[in-house]
């Protein structure tokens, strides 16, 4: 509990001692007979309401005072104007008991409101607590200095020892470790780190000693702009938010004019056209009810706390969500369209296959990295780390490129030629064709054929199973978009079971292809597009809501993407589904659940069957369930 908490429940605590103590004593006997009057006598109704006015104060002063500032600042339509006018009047009425628990009951439903919200931003809080306190880096006398990350300069080597978190975004230069990186992906695996991999800032050091390069400062880290995304994301807010905000400015102005209404109309047409007393003290009791009763706490309350809740269980799950605006798009996605590289593949190309070759594969391996040494190629890059081990360059010479074909050198005297069919037809070497999907590396040592290499960009593990949870979620569509060739796309397509898919696409063909699918699709339908972010900001931009996958050192993505998936798994494309799903779900449960109850108890408040207890459930009670069931959003 926090200090203003504590208060609030010794303010309920005296006041509850206050009325026990009053409802046991015989009160208006003991002051009949120390005025020496009858029970009736004015002297023991005003001392009695004197008497119950100092709990109603100590409860109920905070509120009075709130009203006032409302009504000099000419806003006085909201919930503490509505039980100062209701408390207030029961005291004139001479419902002196029922006023003081009006107030009290209230002021324990906004302690029960209070604990709860504070309970959730706690948990929101705690999970994102990922702002790094410190830095440590060598000073002249090679002791370790704790400093101000926002003080770092990127290139600046710093220390992390084992149990601190990483400040900074960098790359290692030496030490071993293993990181958690839960805050940030969701994934309570840790991840094995060494020389020369990159590190996020926000993950936490589990094991080793190591040092790091910095890459970005602190402003741009990703810890940095994890933070400044989650803290912003309530300033977007979603169609109901914004429409709970609107229909209370309306609402409460408008119930109080309908009180009044109550109040004075069917008294005085009872006395002026029917001849009936006009029992005025009945229908403004009616009215009391009637305004507490209205009270919109609970829908302007919940909605915005079921929201925050939808987005810090997101955040649990590594999935950022910029807006409540963009989490009640994601609930109503229908159509998906995902790039292939980097989002449903991993991006990285890997020897897949060794055909055709009279000698072993390692030793094939060997001879084609060497020749690609000397290039920094994707495709070379894939044989050297094929091959596994460090490389002699002094063995090749005279290496040669040509352009569109492949390379040509000279490995330990050998004349070796590695490249494409072009490559081979130019210098008549016969070759075997293959059927693999990927991109085929042909290899001739000597101007004899030695077999080819496949190289291929590999599915991640995850991918089948995300389309098939999301068709499982109600996707009706699925569309996968692709620069690759017509053979490798179908083939992706076809494994993870994608409805449709076009390729040899450039990026703005990219984005005439999902305004075509866009055209398609039912007016509260929407369409998500997934990409990996770095070329795809144009088609993220346009879709209705764009998802980056694996976007944490992508800025391009993070400003374009209306969602930022923290690792590069598909499964959280569902993921976060569901919980928009949930979210919304709660959402019109809340306000089916408070308008539902509200209309009833004010239909019985206006006929007067309906007292001030009734109207304490349908005021606090309602409020009270609907952010009980609001939170329950913030499991994962």
């Amino acid at each position: 509990m926090n200090k203003k908490q504590k208060k609030n429940l010794v303010r309920i605590i005296i006041t509850a001692v206050l009325l026990a103590i009053i409802k046991i004593l015989p009160l208006e006997s003991l002051l009949s007979q120390a005025y020496g009057c009858d029970i009736g006598d004015l002297r023991v109704r005003y001392t009695e309401m004197a008497i119950y006015l100092i709990p109603f104060f100590v409860i109920g002063s905070g509120i009075l005072l709130k009203a006032i500032k409302g009504i000099i600042k000419l806003q006085p339509f909201d919930e503490n104007f509505l039980m100062t006018v209701a408390s207030v009047g029961g005291i004139i009425l001479g419902s002196w008991d029922e006023s003081v628990f009006v107030m009290l009951f209230y002021q324990v439903g906004e302690l029960f409101e209070s604990i709860a919200v504070g309970k959730s931003r706690r948990n929101i809080s705690n999970l994102m607590d990922i702002r790094p306190d410190y830095a440590n880096i060598e000073n002249e006398r090679g002791e370790l200095v704790q400093v101000s990350p926002d003080e770092v300069m990127p290139g600046t080597i710093i220390s992390v020892k084992a149990g601190e978190r990483i400040p900074l975004d960098g790359i290692i230069e030496d030490g071993t470790t293993t990181l958690d990186t839960s805050a940030l992906t969701g994934e309570s695996i840790p991840r094995e780190v060494t020389v020369n991999d990159e590190v996020s800032s926000g993950c936490i050091n589990l094991t080793g000693f190591i040092k790091i390069r910095t890459t970005k400062p602190f402003g741009e880290s990703t810890a940095s702009r994890i933070l400044n995304l989650v803290e912003n994301a309530s300033s977007k807010k979603a169609r109901q938010e914004n429409f709970i905000s609107k229909f209370a400015k309306v609402y409460t102005p408008t119930v109080c004019l309908c009180a009044l209404v109550l109040a004075i109309v069917p008294p005085l047409f009872r006395m002026l056209v029917l001849g009936l007393d006009a029992d005025f003290g009945d229908w403004v009791y009616r009215a009391l009810t009637f305004l507490v009763i209205s009270c919109p706490c609970a829908l302007v309350i919940s909605i915005p706390l079921s929201f925050f809740a939808g987005i810090g269980s997101a955040s649990r799950n590594g999935v950022l969500v910029k807006g409540s605006n963009y989490l009640e798009a994601l609930s109503k996605v229908k159509y998906i369209v995902f790039d292939k590289t980097g989002t449903m593949t991993k991006g990285v190309f890997e020897v897949s296959g060794i055909h055709h070759s009279p000698m072993e594969d390692k030793e094939l391996l060997e001879i084609a990295a060497l020749a690609e040494s000397y290039s920094n190629h994707p495709i070379s890059l894939s044989l050297q780390r094929a091959y596994g081990e460090d490389l002699d360059k002094n063995r090749v010479k005279d290496v040669k490129e040509i352009s569109g074909h492949g390379i040509e050198a000279l490995v330990d005297g050998k004349k070796v030629l590695v490249g494409n069919e072009k490559l081979m037809a130019h210098f008549g070497i016969e070759y075997c064709s293959c059927h693999s999907t990927g991109t085929i590396v042909h290899v001739a040592v000597d101007g004899k054929y030695a077999g080819h290499i496949v190289i291929s960009d590999v599915i991640k593990p995850d991918s089948a199973e995300a389309i098939s949870k999301l068709k499982k979620l109600g996707i009706k569509k699925t569309v996968m978009l692709t620069g690759d060739n017509q053979k490798t796309g179908e083939e992706t397509a076809h494994i993870l079971n994608i409805d449709e898919v076009h390729c040899n696409l450039l990026p703005d063909e990219k984005v005439t292809k999902v305004e075509e699918l866009l055209n398609q699709k039912g007016e509260k339908e929407n369409l998500a597009f997934v990409g990996d972010g770095i070329n795809d900001a144009p088609v993220l931009s346009r879709s209705d809501v764009g998802i980056a996958m694996g976007a944490l050192g992508s800025d391009a993505a993070i400003e374009a993407a209306d969602v930022v998936l923290m690792d590069d798994n598909p499964l959280k494309i569902a993921k976060a589904m569901k919980i928009a799903k949930k979210c919304l779900h709660i959402v019109y449960e809340n306000i089916i659940f408070a308008i539902g109850i509200k209309v009833i108890c004010l239909g019985l408040g206006a006929f007067g069957l309906a007292n001030m207890w009734m109207a304490i459930f349908a005021d606090v009670g309602v409020t009270v369930i609907a952010v009980l069931n609001s939170i329950r959003n913030l499991r994962k």
